[in-house]
């Protein structure tokens, strides 16, 4: 019904940066919150920071100053800028919406992107 692509992951050195993005596609009428979670080995997945509509931003307390997370209502994508990256950032990062699909404009759904992988080391 609803896909998402994230993309922008890779290597890089600790104090270097990063851009996310989330390409979402397919049966959407309305995209409410937009949010990255990230996840590492053994641990579960957690909440990195959300966006709403309106482009109201919430941040987990650790990233707050350095990531900064955006959307192109227009063009349904979701972006996050990581920047100041310290190892301990180092996880599968995934894109997450709330979605009012086309189909079953009564209730919203929740999707989630196959995730990218940000490594951060020397």
């Amino acid at each position: 019904q609803v896909q998402l692509v994230e993309s922008g992951g890779g290597l890089v050195q600790p104090g270097g940066s990063l851009r996310l993005s989330c390409a979402a596609s397919g049966n959407i009428f309305n995209i409410h919150t937009m949010s990255w979670y990230r996840q590492t080995p053994g641990k579960q997945r957690e909440f990195v920071a959300h966006i709403t509509r309106s482009h109201d931003a919430y941040y987990t307390d650790s990233v707050k100053g350095r990531f900064t997370i955006s959307r192109d209502n227009a063009i349904n994508m979701g972006y996050l800028e990581m920047n100041s990256l310290k190892p301990e950032d180092t996880a599968v990062y995934y894109c997450n919406v709330e979605v009012q699909t086309k189909s079953e404009r009564g209730r919203v759904q929740d999707f989630w992107g196959q995730g990218t992988q940000v490594t951060v080391s020397s």
